[in-house]
């Protein structure tokens, strides 16, 4: 079986999860023989993708003088949205002039099909732009590849996993690693929305990563519930030893939450819990990784409660960054408001930390060997966090059983129900 995979980045290029999840799906897919060719919009030149192809949409030329592409061309809503919009954040619109618009839209009527387009691969604020043109190049690579079916990541490639559709005939699967409503929560942005329904509707079967995101696509998108399934994520196995050797520099015990600073993640309950822990044990540091719209108020009421001796910002980690970090904490927090998924907590355990989620989040699902509490429920982060830090045997608990727990969570297995999915429309 051969699928054309659409995605939006891989590693070592990620702003988080999705990328994580499409390499680890990827592999477990390669390992069962199945042929993968995946799509992303810039690549380059440094990413790991053994067994499979991967292709740059920025290197793919389009022949104008194809009439199946051309029909499809002409059917095409070209969408161009002045926001800064970022696949798990909420959007920050900007407003521009009317007059402007007009102009600019002007001139992208007249220049838009250019024989390649070169992708920025990032989330800035012609995002809308870049995934209308990546609607365009699928339905090339289309005509150029033989497959059985295709596979779309998240929103920002549905409309070319449906390009594809169109114009070959065969199954569109799309993913869903997070709806809108798990990141602007009650403020949804229409235009995303209308993507993502969109995808859903055209999709001949929808994979959502949780029985929490099911629900949501089942209720708010007004989907068939026959046609959503759920398979849930795993983890990379851990290869690196030389994590074993690093040695924290402080004498006190380290807590950390690690993830976008923002209002998903509820990185404020996570301060908050802080706070109160300090108050019964000042031998504690805690650490926030990552960066998000939210991170100068956290800076500020950080500052307000007299914890700046006790906090620590380190910005974006990635890669062997994340590992370390994980190597010098004793407690991993993920207090998020609306998780999907929630790979993190799973490579915390890998690396033998403890972990205290939210019962918001769809891997406390599947984790047994996690503390779990609501997000908005301080009091009761704080005593997981002070219980695991002050009871070697709880802390010994989590941490041979959760390691245990997380090495059975494998690739391949996700791989499996995918492919399962598959025949289901074939």
């Amino acid at each position: 079986m051969r699928v054309l995979m659409f995605g939006w980045e891989f590693p070592p290029h990620i702003t988080g999860g999705l990328g994580t999840a499409c390499f680890g799906l990827t592999k477990g897919m390669v390992k069962l023989g199945t042929d993968v060719i995946f799509v992303v919009p810039k690549a380059y030149g440094d990413e790991s993708h053994p067994g499979f192809r991967l292709i740059n949409a920025s290197d793919v030329a389009m022949d104008f003088k194809d009439s199946e592409q051309q029909e499809f061309w002409n059917k095409i809503k070209y969408i161009e949205i002045g926001s800064n919009l970022v696949p798990y954040l909420e959007p920050e619109v900007f407003e521009t002039l009317a007059e402007k618009e007009t102009r600019e839209t002007s001139e992208k009527t007249r220049t838009i099909f250019f024989r390649k387009f070169k992708f920025s691969g990032k989330y800035g604020k012609n995002l809308m732009q870049e995934v209308s043109r990546y609607a365009l190049i699928a339905s090339s690579i289309a005509t150029q590849y033989g497959f059985d079916v295709i596979h779309s990541h998240d929103w920002l490639t549905y409309p070319a996993g449906i390009a594809a559709k169109k114009i070959s005939g065969k199954p569109l699967v799309i993913h869903v690693h997070a709806t809108e409503f798990d990141r602007s929560g009650k403020n949804v942005n229409a235009s995303v929305f209308e993507i993502e329904q969109k995808g859903m509707q055209e999709a001949d079967r929808v994979i959502t990563v949780s029985n929490l995101t099911r629900q949501i696509v089942i209720e708010k998108y007004g989907i068939n519930p026959e046609k959503v399934v759920t398979v849930h994520n795993a983890v990379e196995p851990s290869y690196r030893h030389e994590t074993a050797t690093i040695r924290k520099h402080l004498k006190e015990k380290v807590v950390t939450f690690l993830g976008r600073v923002t209002y998903q993640k509820g990185p404020d309950y996570f301060v908050e819990a802080a706070h109160k822990v300090l108050k019964r044990d000042e031998n504690v540091r805690f650490v926030m990784a990552g960066s998000g719209d939210l991170l100068n108020r956290m800076v500020r009421r950080i500052a307000k409660l007299k914890m700046g001796t006790k906090f620590h910002f380190t910005g974006f980690l990635a890669g062997a960054e994340v590992d370390t970090m994980f190597a010098m904490s004793d407690v991993y927090v993920m207090p998020s408001v609306s998780e999907p998924f929630g790979i993190s907590p799973l490579e915390a355990m890998r690396s033998n930390v403890p972990v205290v989620i939210s019962k918001q989040s769809g891997v406390s699902e599947i984790l047994k060997h996690a503390i779990k509490v609501d997000f908005w429920d301080i009091d009761a982060m704080a005593d997981a966090i002070y219980g695991i830090l002050h009871y070697d045997g709880l802390q010994k608990l989590f941490v041979q059983y959760g390691k245990e727990e997380v090495d059975n969570l494998k690739w391949e297995n996700a791989a499996y129900n995918v492919l399962e999915v598959y025949k289901s429309v074939l």
